[in-house]
């Protein structure tokens, strides 16, 4: 019972993370159509810049909260002008194109970040430092930290921001009037261009939370570290309903405890032969059996239409 319980606490953690990094991929279908996978080295640049910063203000002794929240923040607005400058420059142009052409660049663009990341940071992984005391709590016999704590407490307030943003302001009413219909959003004096950025920038800022939440929790920093994770929310997203947001959080959520729990069982169930090391089979297992028996998501999938 003690596995189980400790199982689902991390489930809850990492499908906390997964909901997060999928609703970048999930707005940017639901407006354009298109899978941006340039957007998990979005998560690796939030983490890698916060790193960054995190080290220079410890090191010019600025007090450790203030130190946090300031490279989460610059993080955040980093992310955002990268996610700008992804639609901007390697997106735009191929709005109308044939849906292979921007699947290739967004390939492209996801090998160019990792490049440069590695360029910039090099390719040894970085210790992510933890300025304050990362605190055991045992709950039922299992334990959880202040960061794990924390990481599922920030994703909930985030995804309900987002869901109040989406459904009670005039930038969530263009978004989904550009999601519904673009031609028509555009006839009724909705800049779809401002929109679609503001999505990208929306998403790149919830991708910079998850980046600083990753490295937070296992302590490290790796400029190959959002293609795995890129991936996994991907295969959340679809899992939800590709397009719905709360597909997005409740896949995020399913796709973490599957993974966790199959990882803390599998050794059993295979009399030792598989080990937790292959924890990462099962979000393709799953990716396989959503394609294959429903196709539409958990929660269905909402398409944009093409102007």
């Amino acid at each position: 019972m003690d596995i189980l319980l400790q199982q689902i606490i991390n489930g809850l953690v990492q499908g906390s993370v997964y909901a997060l990094v999928a609703l970048g991929y999930t707005m940017v279908y639901g407006i354009l159509g298109l899978i941006n996978f340039a957007h998990g080295e979005v998560v690796m640049v939030g983490a890698m810049v916060a790193l960054t910063v995190l080290q220079t203000l410890l090191a010019a002794a600025v007090a450790p909260a203030l130190a946090v929240l300031f490279s989460l923040i610059v993080a955040i607005f980093a992310c955002m002008a990268l996610g700008y400058s992804i639609e901007r420059i390697a997106y735009r142009r191929l709005r109308n194109a044939p849906r292979l052409a921007p699947l290739i660049t967004a390939i492209g663009v996801s090998i160019v970040l990792q490049t440069l990341a590695m360029m910039i940071w090099g390719r040894e992984y970085h210790a992510f430092p933890l300025p304050f005391a990362n605190n055991l709590h045992a709950f039922g016999g299992a334990i959880i930290t202040d960061v794990q704590l924390m990481i599922v407490l920030v994703a909930l307030l985030m995804m309900s921001g987002l869901m109040l943003l989406i459904h009670s302001s005039n930038f969530g009413r263009a978004m989904r009037a550009v999601a519904e219909n673009p031609a028509a959003a555009s006839l009724m004096g909705v800049d779809i261009n401002s929109v679609i950025s503001g999505t990208f920038m929306l998403g790149s800022a919830l991708a910079a939370v998850a980046g600083f939440m990753v490295s937070a929790n296992y302590g490290i920093v790796h400029y190959y570290m959002g293609f795995m994770l890129g991936l996994k929310a991907f295969t959340a997203a679809v899992l939800g309903g590709i397009g719905n947001l709360r597909g997005a959080m409740l896949g995020g959520v399913v796709l973490g405890l599957i993974e966790s729990l199959g990882a803390g069982y599998i050794g059993d169930l295979s009399g030792g032969f598989f080990g937790s090391n292959y924890q990462d089979v099962f979000a393709f297992f799953v990716l396989i059996a959503v394609l294959v028996f429903r196709p539409s998501g958990l929660l269905g999938e909402r398409v944009a239409e093409r102007a």
